[in-house]
């Protein structure tokens, strides 16, 4: 039997900084074997991909605040025109920060309580489980995932997080906050629901060689939203 095409066509950008584009490269490429290619920061185009990855790291080395300088690259524009479109995007981790830089999602993450770097897996709670980034973690409840961030402190006003509440537009909640996060938030999408946000690292819980696989499904679910 034919193994069935996926639709899903993934880009990965990187940029001068990324430190996570490979770890998403090869998650999607060789674990779940998807047609992935990288997107140079300075390219204008996204091309024919429908779903951008916006990968960890410390993008133009983090000056002047995390996200702000990439936010300008010019990739960018198009990952915003494709957004507003109604194309899937996911930030991860530095990603998470470039598109609240963007205005593709609401609030802002500053330095950790703590002012540490903080490296650990941990425990969250799937808050939303009806959209196309959780939608094969069916009746899991809690799943585990690494974190590896000095600026992943969620912040916004009280009128937005009253927004996301309301919209249910928060996807994943820390059961342990590791950085101070407003709510416990650990990931968000937008109100269409194909933009996602979240400090957490699914691309790094894939296989089993490290220790853990509960990243899987949120790539399987975008993937089967597009098939």
């Amino acid at each position: 039997m034919r193994r069935k095409l996926s639709k899903a066509k993934f880009g990965v950008i990187v940029f001068p900084g990324s430190n996570c584009d490979h770890d998403a490269y090869h998650s999607l490429k060789h674990l779940l074997c998807q047609d992935t290619k990288f997107l140079w920061h300075k390219e204008s185009s996204i091309g024919d991909r429908n779903v951008i990855i916006v990968p960890g790291g410390f993008s133009y080395g983090d000056y002047l605040r995390c996200g702000a300088i990439a936010r300008f690259s010019n990739i960018m524009k198009d990952v915003v025109r494709h957004a507003n479109e109604g194309g899937t995007v996911i930030g991860i981790c530095n990603g998470f920060q470039i598109l609240c830089e963007a205005g593709l999602l609401p609030g802002a993450l500053i330095r950790n309580i703590n002012l540490k770097f903080v490296c650990k897996n941990v425990p969250l709670t799937i808050e939303n489980k009806k959209n196309i980034f959780t939608a094969l973690y069916n009746g899991t409840k809690e799943i585990s995932l690494p974190v590896a961030h000095a600026e992943g402190n969620y912040l916004c006003d009280e009128d937005t997080l009253k927004s996301l509440e309301d919209y249910e537009q928060i996807v994943f909640r820390y059961k342990d906050n590791p950085n101070g996060s407003m709510a416990n938030i650990a990931g968000i999408m937008n109100k269409k629901g194909n933009v996602l946000g979240m400090m957490p690292h699914p691309e790094r819980a894939c296989e089993e060689i490290v220790r853990g696989t509960d990243g899987r499904k949120l790539f399987e679910s975008v993937i089967q939203s597009l098939n």
